[in-house]
């Protein structure tokens, strides 16, 4: 039986949460499982690392480091932007929306100015992952070229 290596499409159920407090802040429960090509950077750097010599059939249980997981948090990604830069939109705390810049949150609203945060959700956290190997196949020559795996819980073209 093969195990996970790179350049394997695999799929998962997971449910990942703060150690700290046991909150969820993400699940694959009641959704179709997580699909990635291996060792192609389309998950946080430990969550592959992690599963490698896994199997279908196995659950993995780990924990990770912030530097592992989403990085560590970035003060300098905090930012106060005058409120007429959102133009049409209408800024409210806890919004998330995407810029030039990558994605960001809205964290304070006052009159004249916004004050955003471009750190990840998770960023300097440490998050735990119940992972189950439900599926994992040779990745074809395409998927290997593009990065990233094809078909059912993939990439469609």
């Amino acid at each position: 039986m093969s195990t996970i290596e790179d350049n394997k499409v695999v799929s998962v159920h997971y449910t990942g949460t703060l150690p700290d407090s046991g909150e969820i802040f993400d699940s694959s429960e009641g959704r179709d499982p997580l699909t990635f090509l291996v060792g192609h950077k389309q998950m946080i750097p430990g969550f592959e690392r992690e599963l490698m010599g896994s199997k279908v059939g196995d659950k993995v249980e780990f924990t990770l480091t912030s530097d592992d997981a989403y990085g560590e948090y970035n003060p300098d990604a905090i930012q106060q932007v005058p409120k007429e830069m959102f133009g049409e939109i209408t800024p409210e705390v806890g919004m998330t929306l995407e810029s030039d810049m990558g994605p960001f949150r809205v964290t304070i609203v006052e009159d004249e100015n916004v004050t955003v945060d471009f750190n990840h959700a998770l960023a300097g956290k440490s998050l735990t992952f119940n992972v189950e190997i439900v599926e994992m196949r040779d990745a074809s020559e395409e998927e290997i070229t593009h990065g990233h795996a094809h078909g059912p819980g993939g990439h469609h073209h």
